[in-house]
């Protein structure tokens, strides 16, 4: 259980300086806890900050990180980087982030598959 409460404790703290480079999220309490709940524990804190980083700049991720993010699910990973892309001062580029989005989800499946 100290195990779990470090690694959230952990993800906290990378969120936060996640928003130091992404606007923080705008959305509800429970939407944000249920989020943190199904799909942000899933992954390490650097595997996360290496995700928004190729996303939201010029980054590029690593053939283990690429594994954790297929762990993660689709479905996680495309509402997450929808609600930072969302954020007003992302949002005149969101079509650019959201295909950068899908081209590392593309990248990270073929990755995954011939691993």
């Amino acid at each position: 259980m100290t195990k779990c409460n470090s690694q959230i404790t952990t993800l906290f703290i990378i969120l936060a300086l996640a928003c130091a480079v992404v606007p923080a999220f705008s959305i509800e309490e429970s939407e944000a806890k249920s989020l943190w709940d199904t799909c942000v524990v899933k992954i390490t804190p650097k595997c996360a900050l290496d995700i928004i980083a190729v996303v939201f700049e010029n980054a590029t991720i690593s053939d283990s990180c690429c594994h954790e993010l297929v762990q993660e699910g689709k479905v996680c990973h495309d509402t997450l980087i929808k609600y930072i892309a969302d954020r007003p001062t992302l949002i005149a580029q969101e079509t650019q982030y959201l295909k950068k989005r899908d081209d590392l989800w593309n990248r990270c499946v073929s990755i995954s598959t011939t691993a």
